[in-house]
């Protein structure tokens, strides 16, 4: 099966990757390849949250209550008018204290400045949210499942791309003091520069 992240790029590529591109004011190139890491940033975000009980019954009450997959169903609708879904809420949830490095790090690796990154986010999340609310109903996934389900997509990721995934992980795994940020962001502009 194809991972969460090649399948939301692939439901974007009729036309949704341009209406981003023209939302955050960058080209479709960098959109899609800052799009191709932030997704599964977001994955093993998720995938961190539910490794515990509580987070995992926290995210399939989110997904139960404002995430049935329905803004796929009208993608050109959500991507017409991004701020209706509280993207900058989700991301709240999902990076907690870590949204600004992460953004920090996204943006030094793709060449987009904090503004159009942060955009990208809230454009980002609510899809990732639509995927999981989507494939937990079609698969009737309980919190155990649901943990599994990201654990398996954070997995995947890693395998596509071990050194940027390496990199993003450092990010997540910051304890906020910022001594070793600078380091992982340069490791990760290296990344994207490849």
């Amino acid at each position: 099966m194809d991972s969460l992240t090649n399948m939301l790029m692939q439901q974007l590529a009729g036309g949704g990757l341009s209406q981003i591109s023209r939302q955050i004011g960058a080209d479709e190139k960098t959109t899609g390849s800052a799009l191709s890491a932030a997704i599964p940033m977001l994955l093993q975000a998720l995938s961190r949250n539910t490794s515990q009980q509580s987070g995992a019954q926290s995210l399939l009450g989110a997904l139960d209550r404002d995430h049935d997959g329905s803004v796929l169903d009208d993608l050109a609708g959500f991507l017409g008018n991004p701020e209706q879904a509280n993207g900058a809420g989700i991301l709240g949830h999902i990076l907690g204290g870590k949204q600004q490095v992460v953004s920090k790090g996204l943006s030094q690796g793709t060449g987009l400045d904090m503004a159009q990154i942060g955009k990208l986010l809230t454009i980002a999340a609510p899809l990732v949210m639509g995927f999981l609310g989507r494939n937990k109903r079609q698969q009737n996934f309980d919190a155990g499942g649901l943990a599994d389900f990201l654990g398996g997509q954070s997995q995947r990721a890693q395998e596509e791309n071990p050194d940027m995934m390496g990199a993003l992980g450092s990010l997540l795994d910051m304890d906020g003091d910022g001594s070793a940020a600078d380091d992982v962001l340069g490791i990760v502009g290296k990344l994207f520069s490849k």
